[in-house]
């Protein structure tokens, strides 16, 4: 009898063995956190674009995809999700969710990815350009700020420029500190004001407005995710707007906006992500620039320049990208 309980037992054992083993025979597949510190076009494009290129590359992922809402204490609060649930890969698009993915992984096996981030050391990333972090690397997004201003120069005469920024935003920082240094250099006084977030941007907008000829956008999520405000406050005082992002300035009044085609950012930062997946140290991966031509969109608004009584040069018309005419949107 005990011979026969014996061997029950043993087989039962087997039995459930080999279901375990049956029921887990397939793997699981690696997860992707993907936080981002708000929704606007150009963050989204990333988010879309990372997704894109890793299921064309022949990637089955899963993504946990997670949105900020412009919360610092939400992107802490998704970091630490990511921590507990042990995510293979972490993105953090923009820098405020990139910082608060470091601080919360530094000491785990997961890879932290940044996208979209204006200065990465700056923010404290990483140590070097040159070289990534430990479990750290990323896609910059540095924007040629003195060279969006001197665009908008050559459609109208500005003597003042505004700029509205978002005080705790490292990039935003970063940022204005740039716009400050290039209108000094070009003899154009500098307007500025911060926010704290996107509900103060259309009163911060309207305390300048009278007293300059041109504002100033940069990539400044929280500022962009408020474009609207912007926009609303600028025609009604006939004022133009230069951004930094044609990606968010498709929908609204800005005169002209000159960057990076934030799609094609998130495929490369994809890219990086695919180099992780097949092995690649993240610390021998430095941050890498979108430096192609073809990265780079310019977007004019002749219906603005209409409304404004301002032309465009012909060669800022021949080399634009996308067109706003007649309230329809055409990309060359």
């Amino acid at each position: 009898m005990r011979t026969r309980i014996f061997v029950l037992v043993i087989f039962l054992s087997f039995f459930v063995c080999f279901s375990l083993l049956f029921a887990g025979g397939e793997a699981e597949k690696d997860v992707i956190g993907i936080s981002k510190i708000v929704s606007h076009p150009a963050l989204d494009a990333v988010e879309q674009g990372i997704q894109d290129e890793l299921a064309a590359m022949g990637y089955d992922l899963e993504y946990d995809l997670q949105n900020a809402n412009g919360e610092i204490s939400a992107a802490a609060s998704i970091a630490n999700k990511f921590k507990s649930e042990k995510v293979r890969i972490a993105v953090g698009i923009a820098t405020p969710t990139a910082q608060a993915l470091v601080n919360a992984l530094t000491d785990t096996n997961t890879v932290v990815i940044y996208s979209a981030v204006t200065d990465p050391v700056d923010a404290g990333l990483v140590d070097s350009f040159d070289k990534g972090g430990k479990n750290v690397t990323g896609v910059s997004d540095m924007t040629p700020v003195k060279e969006q201003i001197e665009l908008l120069t050559r459609i109208t005469n500005i003597k003042r420029l505004g700029h509205v920024y978002s005080s705790g935003e490292a990039n935003a920082v970063r940022l204005a500190n740039m716009a400050r240094e290039a209108c000094k250099n070009m003899g154009i006084e500098f307007v500025e004001t911060t926010v704290t977030n996107s509900a103060e941007v259309k009163q911060a907008t309207q305390t300048i407005i009278g007293k300059v000829d041109g504002i100033y956008i940069s990539t400044d999520n929280t500022v962009v995710s408020a474009l609207s405000a912007v926009t609303d406050v600028a025609m009604a005082n006939r004022v133009p707007i230069m951004s930094a992002d044609p990606s968010s300035a498709e929908k609204f009044d800005v005169l002209a906006a000159w960057g990076f085609d934030y799609y094609k950012m998130g495929r490369a930062t994809g890219k990086l992500i695919a180099e992780i997946l097949e092995g690649k140290k993240p610390e021998d991966i430095p941050t890498r620039f979108m430096t192609d031509p073809t990265d780079i969109d310019l977007l004019i608004n002749l219906d603005v320049a209409k409304t404004l009584g301002l032309t465009f040069p012909r060669d800022i018309l021949d080399v634009a990208t996308k067109v706003v005419e007649n309230g329809v949107l055409t990309t060359r």
